[in-house]
C-alpha cells in the first residue's frame, strides 16, 4: 500500500472522522463503521485533507484536467482545499467550481454555480466525500454536463465502502464507472483500512471483535 494511503488512514482515525461501533446509515443498513468528512473542521485538517485528495487524483488521473467540481455542500470545501493543495504539491493551477442548492438570481455571479464558470472543452474531476449508493452522482453529473460541453476525467471520493449499490452486486464506484464511462476512484478502500488497522495487537484500532463485525457486514452487503 502506498505511504499516502497509510497516512490518510491514520489521519481519518486521528481526526475521529472514521469511527467504529454501530451506526444506522441513510440506506437503513446497520454498519459497524462510519466515515463523516464533516468532521474535518480546522485549518490544518482541511489543508492536509486537500493534500491527500491531490495525491490520489495525481496518482489515479494524472494532471491533465482543468477544474475540480465539488457538489454542494460537503464538496465545496473539498474542491477549494484540493485546488490549493494541487498548486502547492504539483505547481499546477486548477480551478474550483461548485453548485448552489438554490439558483442565485442577482449580482455579477448569479446562476447555479460558485467559483469558476464551466466552459466547453474543460476537463473536470468531480470530488466528493464518500458514496455508498451512487445516488449523488445522479444529481451531480447533469449539473456538470448541462452547463457546458465538458469532459469528466473521473470522480474521486475519500473512502470506497465496497458495498453493493442498490439493485446491483457491484459497488457504487463500479456502477458509476460503467454507467458514466469515467473512472470513479477512492483515496482508500475499506479493505485497505481493515488490513492496515487490524494488526492483531491489543492496542489495534480494529480489534478482532470489530473485524468479525466488519466481516459479517460484508458477507451480507459487500460488493462482488
Amino acid at each position: 500500500m502506498e505511504q499516502y494511503k497509510k497516512d490518510f488512514i491514520d489521519f481519518m482515525v486521528a481526526c475521529k472522522v472514521l469511527k467504529f461501533g454501530l451506526f444506522t446509515l441513510k440506506s437503513g443498513r446497520q454498519s459497524p463503521f462510519f466515515m463523516n468528512a464533516g468532521g474535518y473542521v480546522t485549518g490544518s485538517q482541511l489543508a492536509k485533507l486537500g493534500e491527500f485528495y491531490a495525491q490520489a487524483i495525481h496518482e489515479n488521473f494524472g494532471d491533465d484536467f482543468d477544474v475540480l467540481f465539488g457538489p454542494a455542500y460537503k464538496g465545496i470545501p473539498l474542491s477549494v482545499t484540493t485546488a490549493i493543495a494541487y498548486s502547492k504539491l504539483y505547481g499546477k493551477e486548477v480551478k474550483y467550481c461548485s453548485n448552489r442548492k438554490e439558483v442565485k438570481d442577482h449580482g455579477a455571479d448569479k446562476g447555479m454555480l460558485l467559483g469558476y464558470e464551466l466552459k466547453d472543452g474543460d476537463r473536470v474531476v468531480i470530488i466528493e466525500d464518500v458514496t455508498t449508493s451512487g445516488k449523488s452522482i445522479e444529481e451531480t453529473y447533469p449539473i456538470v454536463t448541462g452547463v457546458a460541453k465538458v469532459i469528466v476525467v473521473g470522480e474521486m471520493v475519500s473512502l470506497n465502502r465496497m458495498e453493493k449499490a442498490p439493485d446491483s452486486t457491484k459497488s457504487a464506484l463500479e456502477v458509476i464507472t460503467e454507467k458514466y464511462a469515467f473512472p470513479a476512484r477512492a483515496i482508500v478502500s475499506m479493505k485497505e483500512v481493515t488490513d492496515y488497522l487490524c494488526t492483531g495487537k491489543p492496542d489495534a484500532v480494529i480489534t478482532d471483535e470489530i473485524k468479525k463485525q466488519i466481516d459479517a457486514y460484508y458477507a451480507e452487503w459487500g460488493a462482488h
